[in-house]
C-alpha cells in the first residue's frame, strides 16, 4: 500500500479513437505513461525489447520516458489514457519496467475506460495523433486546470479509475531497479526539460550543469540507457517539431527553424536532412504531393 500511496496521478488525455496508417511514429518518447484498451483492429508498439502486436481484448502501458515506436496498417480502435505519476520523492513505481507492458483484460476495464471519458470530457487530443505536435507545455497546462476545475467528486473518482488501470501492470511486490534496467531521475527529468523547451538553445552542457553532473559523463550515461547521444537526441526531437510545424502552419522556414531552436536557416535546413534524407522544402513538397 505505501507505494500505492507514494504516488499520484494527473490525467492528461483520455479518449476512444480509431486510427489508420497514419498512425506510425518512430523514437517517441514521453514524460507520461500511456495507456491502451484495444477494442477492435490490430497495429504494433515496439521498443528495445522487442515487438508487441496490440489486439483486442488487452490493455498495453507505455511508462513514461520509454522510447518507443507506434505503427497501425491497417485499422485500431482503441481507448487511451495519457497520465502523469506525481510523487514526493519523484520515483516512479515504474523505474523498473521502463518497457511496454501488455496484460488479458478483465470485464471491468473497458467500462473502466468508458466512465472515466463521462466524468472527463473533451480531453481528446482534438489536434492531431503526432506526438511530437501535442506534446507541448501549453497543452499540458491547458489540461491539468481542467483537473483542477474538477468537482471534488469527479476528481476522487477519476483518481480511483486511474489507479485501478494502473494496478493491472503492478506485480504483487515491486522489484528493486537494477542496473541494467533502472533509469537515473536526472536523465528523465531532462528528457522532459527537452520535450517542454525544444526552443530554446539546449546544450549537453547547460542540460548536464542543471542536473549537476559533468557533461561527458551525463552524455554517457545517456547514451547506455537510451542507445543515442543526447546532442543527437535533442536534434531529431527539433526535427520532429518542424516536421509538424511544416504541415500544420504557414511559417516559413526561417520561422520554424527558430520556433525549435536552431540558430539560423542554414543549420537547420543541414540537420533536417540528415535526419530525414530530404530538404525542409523536399519534405513539403513531398507531403502535398501525398
Amino acid at each position: 500500500m505505501r507505494h500505492i500511496l507514494k504516488s499520484n496521478f494527473s490525467l492528461l488525455n483520455a479518449d476512444h479513437v480509431s486510427l489508420d496508417k497514419r498512425w506510425n511514429y518512430k523514437n517517441v518518447i514521453s514524460p507520461y505513461h500511456r495507456l491502451y484498451y484495444i477494442a477492435s483492429g490490430e497495429a504494433e508498439l515496439s521498443d528495445a525489447a522487442g515487438i508487441y502486436k496490440l489486439v483486442p481484448g488487452h490493455l498495453y502501458m507505455i511508462p513514461s520516458f520509454t522510447l518507443c515506436n507506434m505503427n497501425c496498417k491497417t485499422n485500431l480502435e482503441q481507448f487511451f489514457v495519457h497520465l502523469f505519476e506525481i510523487s514526493s520523492d519523484g520515483s516512479s513505481m515504474f523505474v523498473d519496467k521502463r518497457k511496454i507492458l501488455s496484460v488479458p483484460a478483465r470485464a471491468t476495464d473497458q467500462p473502466n475506460f468508458v466512465r472515466l471519458l463521462e466524468i472527463n470530457p473533451g480531453r481528446g487530443i482534438n489536434r492531431s495523433d503526432n506526438p511530437g505536435f501535442y506534446e507541448k507545455q501549453i497543452f499540458y497546462k491547458e489540461y491539468q486546470q481542467y483537473n483542477e476545475s474538477q468537482k471534488l467528486n469527479q476528481f476522487v473518482e477519476t483518481q480511483g479509475i486511474l489507479l485501478q488501470l494502473i494496478s493491472r501492470f503492478l506485480s504483487t511486490t515491486i522489484a528493486e531497479p537494477t542496473l541494467s534496467s533502472y533509469i537515473p531521475e536526472p536523465i528523465m527529468e531532462a528528457v522532459s526539460y527537452i520535450h517542454l523547451n525544444i526552443e530554446q538553445p539546449l546544450t549537453v552542457k547547460f542540460l548536464a550543469q542543471r542536473a549537476g553532473y559533468n557533461p561527458e559523463h551525463f552524455s554517457r550515461m545517456f547514451e547506455r540507457h537510451y542507445g543515442t547521444w543526447f546532442s543527437d537526441f535533442i536534434s531529431e526531437k527539433r526535427v520532429e517539431r518542424a516536421q509538424n510545424l511544416i504541415l500544420s502552419s504557414q511559417l516559413s522556414f526561417s520561422a520554424i527553424a527558430e520556433k525549435v531552436g536552431f540558430g539560423s536557416l542554414s543549420h537547420f535546413s543541414r540537420v533536417f536532412k540528415a535526419h530525414t534524407a530530404v530538404s525542409p522544402r523536399e519534405f513539403l513538397r513531398q507531403s502535398r504531393s501525398k
